[in-house]
């Protein structure tokens, strides 16, 4: 590494973690406190947190009521999804592990999906509990295959009412004509082929053309969502609606059936295409907005040696020197931004209460669990450095301070959570500030908090 070892651990803290309050704990080994943390993301911190088989059969209770204006049932629904972003938010504000939350949320954005759309709205906090976070130290075909068999992917992206034109379920329908009671399908639907191939494996430039999407949509013809689930089986596989025959994916044949899933998510977990593609995306989020050729390289090859076993592309990236560039190059999310602040200001869960909802993030531009496309948020920052952005960050900031301000001694905080990150301007800024409050709105828009 070219940094100092005390810039080093700053850099561990706040570019690989999501922000600490004091420094010292890492003070020796920031790498080895980094990869001391590989492994499955934290459960989240929340009670009654349901499962997607519970969340589904709340969402049909709401969906009747709502013919009935039954507000017992909406208010029901939006406890739950309440209950989710907190427990989101919280588990974020006080992990002893922010290395793997930062990962946690990196594929959680990867594999988005959105309340934006009603379809997934009450499914989303219970979809990255169960496909997400377990899985984010396993291998990538293990996590891929979780993230697009779950309920909550296959709503999202309409897989559940895509049925095959030659499938039973069509000719039963052929045959009843305008039956009423007839379940609902939209026909073949490409959207979660097109997505898994476009966003999750092999990138919009990975080699695939446009009878591959059909095709690959027959294949995810029958993963189905049930609306009212028998137990804890929210997502199942419906024969009937599945489309017969082989389907050629990529230049491969596979054979008709359930098993025909697995395999292609086998096949296109280990193309090279997704390799170079999660090795991009991977360093852009961590190092710089155009991540250096190089180390994209090392990732790619690390991804591919392995057979895409994560623990291994999160060890070559830790180990990478263009990773720890005394330089901070990514700019924080709002939701990273909210975050670090509780962190670093010891909020803890005073910061998302029951009844703050997600603590002004919204405000920011950034609904937490609502990415406005299955393209998730963006990583870039001139996504987030408008004008209008900056200053609803300065006013947030200063909302913050009137609140906590005169409490706190932020040049206090600004030492032992920045360190040497911390220049000498920033730090004669805070210094001169006329009181408490000013002080720390200095801090929270310092160039050195606002990146990472």
């Amino acid at each position: 590494m070219n940094a100092s070892s005390s810039t080093t651990v700053a850099i561990a803290a706040h570019r690989f973690g999501l922000g600490e309050p004091s420094l010292s704990a890492l003070q020796g080994d920031p790498q080895g406190w980094l990869l001391s943390q590989i492994g499955p993301a934290d459960a989240p911190r929340g009670e009654s947190l349901p499962g997607a088989a519970e969340a589904l059969r709340r969402i049909t209770e709401f969906q009747r009521s709502k013919r009935q204006d039954g507000a017992a049932a909406k208010d029901d629904l939006q406890a739950l999804v309440q209950a989710d972003l907190q427990a989101r938010l919280r588990t974020a504000a006080t992990t002893t592990r922010p290395f793997a939350e930062r990962l946690a949320m990196f594929w959680c954005n990867h594999f988005t999906v959105s309340m934006a759309k009603a379809s997934a709205r009450g499914l989303v906090g219970a979809y990255e509990r169960e496909a997400i976070r377990p899985y984010t130290a396993g291998s990538f075909e293990t996590l891929l295959t979780h993230a697009v068999t779950h309920a909550g992917m296959l709503r999202y992206l309409d897989n559940h009412l895509s049925a095959g034109p030659h499938s039973r379920i069509v000719a039963r329908l052929a045959r009843r004509g305008g039956d009423e009671r007839a379940p609902r399908i939209s026909g073949l639907n490409e959207n979660l082929a097109r997505e898994v191939l476009e966003l999750h494996t092999l990138g919009v430039n990975g080699g695939y053309t446009q009878a591959d999407v059909t095709a690959f949509a027959a294949v995810l013809t029958g993963w189905r969502v049930p609306q009212q689930p028998r137990g804890d089986d929210a997502a199942f596989f419906d024969a009937a609606w599945h489309e017969p025959g082989a389907k050629l994916v990529l230049g491969k044949r596979y054979a008709e059936g359930e098993a025909a899933l697995p395999a292609v998510l086998h096949d296109l977990a280990h193309h090279p295409s997704t390799a170079r593609f999660i090795a991009t995306k991977l360093a852009r989020h961590f190092v710089a907005d155009d991540p250096p050729p190089a180390l994209v390289q090392r990732l790619a090859l690390a991804f591919e040696r392995s057979g895409g076993d994560l623990p291994s592309l999160y060890r070559e990236l830790v180990a990478s020197p263009e990773a720890w560039s005394a330089q901070p190059a990514k700019l924080k999310t709002p939701e990273e931004f909210v975050i670090s602040t509780a962190r670093v200001l010891r909020l803890g869960d005073e910061a998302f209460a029951r009844g703050r909802g997600d603590a002004g993030i919204t405000q920011l531009g950034q609904r937490v669990q609502a990415a406005p496309s299955p393209a998730g948020w963006p990583d870039r920052a001139d996504e987030w450095l408008g004008p209008d952005a900056v200053w609803k960050r300065v006013e947030w900031a200063s909302r913050v301070a009137e609140h906590v301000g005169r409490g706190i001694d932020a040049r206090r905080v600004a030492r032992e959570s920045l360190g040497s990150l911390l220049s000498e301007r920033s730090m004669r800024e805070i210094e001169r500030a006329a009181d408490g409050p000013q002080a720390l709105v200095l801090l929270l828009m310092a160039p050195e908090f606002q990146r990472r």
